[in-house]
């Protein structure tokens, strides 16, 4: 009976899982306006969140507002990176993150970490901003959302697919 509650749980969360869910989470070190750098493999663990978004996106301000109320609320227990790429620049970075109060890390791109994560490729050309991507604290994806899926962009309801990770 156990065996198959498990079996039921766990068909649930890959069903509400992301396009771009359900595998380890890839690699990268990139460095912030400090030139310090940062890889997901510091914070195993933990829950990170990664935010692929772009400092003139007014869906990318709602969503980092939302993701500081986040933040306090589940304190160290999550870790949070946000990564831009071009036309974004630090001192386009340094404003956005003074505006929006963030107190993590914005990461600089060339572009190889956003492709890698939304899978780019010629036949899926696609970058959408904001992109979240969910990763437990084995370091694989679990769930990810894009910028027009507002249920799950707010605190709530990123609350909420936090708390199924930490469990």
């Amino acid at each position: 009976m156990k065996t198959i509650l498990i079996s039921i749980l766990m068909a649930g969360v890959l069903v509400a899982a992301g396009d771009y869910s359900r595998r380890r989470a890839p690699g990268f070190s990139l460095a912030d306006n400090h030139f310090q750098q940062h890889d997901p493999q510091d914070y195993l663990g933990k829950v990170l969140v990664i935010d692929i978004m772009s400092t003139t996106c007014p869906a990318c301000g709602k969503l980092a507002d939302n993701l500081v109320k986040t933040k306090a609320r589940f304190g160290d227990k999550i870790g949070v990176l946000s990564i831009v790429t071009l036309p974004d620049s630090r001192d386009l970075a340094d404003k956005f993150g003074l505006e929006h109060h963030l107190t993590w890390p914005i990461l600089f791109d060339s572009g190889q970490v956003i492709m890698s994560y939304l899978k780019v490729t010629p036949s899926n050309p696609k970058v959408h901003f904001p992109h979240v991507f969910l990763i437990d604290r084995m370091g694989v994806i679990r769930n990810d959302f894009e910028g027009d899926e507002e249920q799950y962009l707010t605190p709530d309801g990123l609350a909420a697919e936090i708390e199924k990770l930490l469990k």
